[in-house]
């Protein structure tokens, strides 16, 4: 019903601005204006028709189309709290915080790009890193203990990066490599990765704040409280130069 109402509107406007031009007269430039007006009208409506067969192609209404761009360009206000945080925590042009986990392929992937990163604008970016442990990765979360059992010592950089390409390969033993290879005081460490209830609500908290802000998989991006769906470097460097 809105797909009529939107043309019967537009159609309404048309005869309006026809009347106002009969009354005027009927100048030539009137008509070439009109001629103009319905142009555009039906460019319009053809687009309006490309759009309503793309909504209808993936299952979803107009209004749910519009609810997704609406959170698409919401900002949230995404806190710190005790997540690891790393680059210009003071004044940063940009704030960019990461939802991933540690056995998503994709996010291993991503890992040396942030990393990159890291290394590429430490005054300028505020990085911030959330756990999001997908429920069928199954050692997503034994992996996101492991790695703040590290930030309790200072070391989640370093561990967060060398833990990366072993995506397919986590297990405890090769949680304790990669404490060994980044310098960690293994006895401690292997206290702190325990899974017990605190630390599975302290992975919990990231995982619901994740959900509330409209997390869609793994990684997800948000720049300065916006999603981003096509997250990249070079999405980073242009918001960098437009950043006042």
């Amino acid at each position: 019903m809105k797909h009529f109402s939107i043309i019967a509107l537009a159609i309404l406007v048309g005869s309006l601005v026809a009347c106002n031009q009969a009354s005027a007269g009927g100048s030539f430039g009137g008509q070439a204006k009109l001629d103009s007006l319905e142009k555009n009208f039906n460019v319009l409506k053809e687009e309006f028709e490309v759009l309503k067969y793309a909504l209808d192609k993936r299952g979803i209404s107009l209004e749910q189309a519009r609810a997704e761009m609406e959170a698409d360009n919401k900002v949230w206000d995404i806190p710190d709290e005790d997540s690891p945080v790393f680059g210009n925590t003071k004044n940063p042009k940009l704030t960019i915080v990461e939802f991933t986990e540690f056995q998503c392929p994709y996010c291993s992937r991503i890992a040396p790009v942030m990393q990159e990163l890291n290394k590429k604008y430490p005054n300028e970016i505020k990085f911030v890193y959330k756990h999001f442990p997908l429920s069928f990765h199954v050692n997503a979360q034994a992996a996101a203990a492991s790695s703040i059992a590290a930030h309790k010592q200072g070391k989640f950089w370093e561990y967060r990066y060398a833990l990366a390409p072993h995506s397919k390969e986590l297990s405890d033993s090769i949680y304790i490599e990669v404490a060994k290879q980044v310098g960690l005081n293994i006895e401690q460490f292997k206290k702190d990765m325990v899974l017990d209830s605190a630390m599975s609500a302290r992975i919990d908290k990231d995982f619901q704040l994740g959900v509330k802000v409209g997390v869609q998989g793994t990684p997800n991006f948000y720049i300065n409280g916006k999603r981003q769906d096509r997250f990249s470097p070079d999405l980073v460097e242009k918001m960098l130069k437009e950043a006042k």
